[in-house]
């Protein structure tokens, strides 16, 4: 047993002894865990709004660790910098076999339907780890993961210099995009209902024009990426792209209204984004991170030490913040 937080049900989450691994596998590695990274879908667990989450779980899936421990065929070293790859995977479908690890229908989810990494300790197996170079610095390397989600998303679309692209939800998956976008050379616009937010983008990427919903207008952008995750805000997106532009949607509502003929005389290609393919994606955001000029600085908001795990998931489900950290 180790110290980590405990989440017996939506909304009641402990600091106590959770269960770890004793004894390792040969392929597995003991990380004693630096950061954790809250990220939405922690809070929609925390919250009680992911149908496919188990209670109680050990919460927590943005995990940057340093290896204390490895079994024999364990693909590290002791005191290696490692990120987690959250998703287990079966590596035997058809998919898996493509590379598309994502959408393999076995996937589980640390901290999710699977007890996660929030805790002083975590086991893992090596197959489900990243080597952070030394270089790299803990506060850039805890967006490794995080940021793998966007990478893989615009990897669907060609984003030339003066690509006109609009972001829809400016959350941190939202900033990260405009961080990437911004790098790539797109003229972005950033658009949000919460001013607090669109005002955040501002402060820290002056060049980027922001907007209300109400305020944008039709045929308007090469590329609309749609991160907010609501009915509205995709189905906004038909609207704002221009003929022969592409949508590409990471958030998920339930449902929405896609205005079929439109889509098909503007002659759209919309993509479906989940979370990334490893390592590839997770080894293209390294890159992006080992370069100074990708500016990411402002992503996180704030890191917190775990004792003070209840104010930091009050924060982080305020919809008010970025990206908070707690650091074990």
């Amino acid at each position: 047993m180790v110290n980590g937080l405990y989440m017996e049900k939506p909304g009641r989450v402990t600091w106590c002894e959770v269960p770890m691994t004793q004894k390792l596998q040969a392929d597995e590695v003991k990380i004693n865990v630096i950061y954790g990274g809250i990220c939405g879908s922690d809070i929609g667990v925390y919250k009680g709004k992911l149908p496919h989450a188990n209670y109680p779980v050990v919460p927590g899936h943005e995990i940057l660790g340093e290896v204390v421990e490895a079994g024999q065929d364990a693909k590290v070293e002791i005191g290696d910098r490692v990120v987690v790859q959250p998703n287990s995977y079966c590596g035997k479908c058809e998919f898996c076999r493509a590379g598309k690890t994502n959408i393999c229908p076995e996937k589980k989810s640390l901290g999710i339907n699977k007890h996660g990494g929030f805790a002083e300790y975590f086991v893992v197996s090596s197959n489900y780890i990243v080597k952070v170079p030394e270089k790299l610095s803990n506060e850039r390397a805890i967006l490794i993961e995080p940021l793998a989600v966007i990478v893989h998303a615009l990897k669907k679309v060609t984003i030339a210099k003066g690509s006109s692209m609009a972001i829809i939800g400016c959350g941190t998956e939202g900033m990260l995009a405009v961080a990437l976008a911004s790098y790539f050379g797109a003229k972005i616009t950033a658009i949000d209902i919460n001013p607090e937010k669109l005002a955040k983008v501002q402060d820290h990427y002056p060049a980027i024009e922001i907007c209300h919903p109400e305020n944008v207008h039709e045929n308007q952008f090469d590329i609309v990426l749609e991160v907010a995750g609501v009915k509205e805000s995709f189905e906004q997106c038909i609207e704002i792209v221009k003929p022969g532009g592409a949508v590409v949607a990471i958030g998920f509502p339930a449902v929405a209204e896609i205005p079929v003929v439109k889509m098909v005389r503007k002659e759209l290609s919309i993509f479906g984004s989940i979370i990334y393919n490893v390592p590839d994606d997770f080894l293209s955001s390294i890159d992006y991170l080992l370069d100074e000029n990708f500016y990411v600085e402002p992503i996180i908001s704030d890191i917190m030490v775990v004792e003070d795990f209840e104010k930091a998931y009050e924060k982080a489900a305020s919809g008010k913040y970025r990206k908070i950290v707690l650091a074990f």
